[in-house]
């Protein structure tokens, strides 16, 4: 049974995937995965959690690094995508803010998941006790001013030019986001809310950037450089 089906991702799956194919969709493939793969290769990570798999697309390239993974995400059709792609993978359905996972990780990855929990502190406080000490939680997010556009974003002002709209930037809210057959619920919450719930749980800031897109559509890369979609952090917990 799928552990939640309010949120979109049930009805969504197909789209999805479809969406994602086996490169992932725009902001993954020429943004994300390339600084992404920089931080998992070459530094000696045995195992993974992958928070949020979805299909399981980063798993796989976990894999090809040399890292044995496991996935847990709520959909059941993507945990099925995932198992049909890798039949030998371990993937589990479940939820950050529940899961009971036996054994500490070197690496925990939420790639753009923490968008999708509703309850995120609960969520944070299960992914840090996943990490061994010393280990590594490696994020990629939505930008919070981002996230502050719908349902409003790209409009056009008086003038006619193109701008990106921001309000209720410190107000936590679920926003439903719609494209090409996929309709979700995503958390817009302040960076702040971020930082203060990694914080708190003792952890140290090792990395935090924005991407720049290394490849892709040049137009669709220029909206990109005007309002970022992404940012990445890498977070270590103390030994």
């Amino acid at each position: 049974m799928n552990e939640d089906i309010s949120d979109g991702w049930t009805a969504s799956a197909a789209a999805w995937i479809v969406e994602q194919g086996e490169d992932g969709d725009y902001g993954r493939r020429f943004v994300l995965d390339a600084p992404m793969r920089a931080r998992i290769e070459g530094r000696g990570f045995r195992n993974a959690l992958d928070v949020g798999c979805g299909e399981g697309r980063f798993c796989r390239i976990m894999q090809r690094a040399g890292i044995r993974t496991t996935g847990i995400d709520p959909t059941e059709a993507l945990l099925a995508r995932a198992m049909k792609l890798d039949p030998q993978g371990d993937y589990r359905l479940g939820r950050a803010e529940t899961m009971k996972i036996e054994a500490p990780f070197d690496l925990v990855v939420s790639y753009l998941s923490l968008v999708d929990m509703p309850h995120l502190g609960a969520a944070i406080g299960k992914i840090v006790a996943a990490l061994r000490p010393g280990g590594t939680l490696l994020i990629a997010n939505l930008t919070s001013f981002n996230t502050a556009g719908p349902p409003d974003g790209w409009t056009r002002d008086g003038d006619g030019a193109l701008r990106f709209n921001i309000d209720h930037y410190m107000e936590e809210r679920p926003t439903w986001v719609t494209w090409r057959g996929i309709r979700i619920l995503n958390w817009h919450r302040p960076l702040s809310t971020y930082m203060t719930l990694l914080l708190d749980q003792g952890l140290l800031l090792r990395l935090f950037v924005e991407p720049q897109p290394s490849g892709g559509d040049p137009d669709r890369n220029a909206f990109h450089r005007r309002v970022p979609y992404f940012h990445i952090m890498e977070w270590q917990k103390p030994v």
